[in-house]
């Protein structure tokens, strides 16, 4: 699932991805183009049942991106804005910030 909240001047739109904690037995990573998919960088935390983080993106942009779930298997979010194929034959979540 992904909320969006932004600031008030509406510059800096925060992005919170979560997954359910029964996704993933030891990690959940979040790559896309905010991170140059860079599967080190952006670690949800198990909180509350599920997984989460929250990240501070650009608003009025458009981003792909994935979960790599245990370091195994990369997984779409259910609450993307829209899926776009990729060049490895399967699709990436999208990202709309300015929705």
């Amino acid at each position: 699932m992904i909320e969006k909240q932004f600031t008030p001047k509406r510059t800096v739109c925060k992005v919170t991805f979560k997954v359910p904690a029964e996704w993933a037995n030891k990690d959940v990573k979040v790559a896309g183009d905010f991170n140059a998919w860079d599967t080190n960088s952006d670690s949800l935390k198990k909180k509350d049942g599920r997984w989460e983080t929250t990240l501070r993106l650009e608003p009025e942009s458009k981003y792909r991106f994935k979960y790599l779930i245990d370091g195994e298997r990369w997984e779409n979010d259910d609450s993307a804005d829209d899926y776009i194929p990729n060049e490895f034959g399967t699709e990436d979540s999208l990202l709309i910030t300015g929705k």
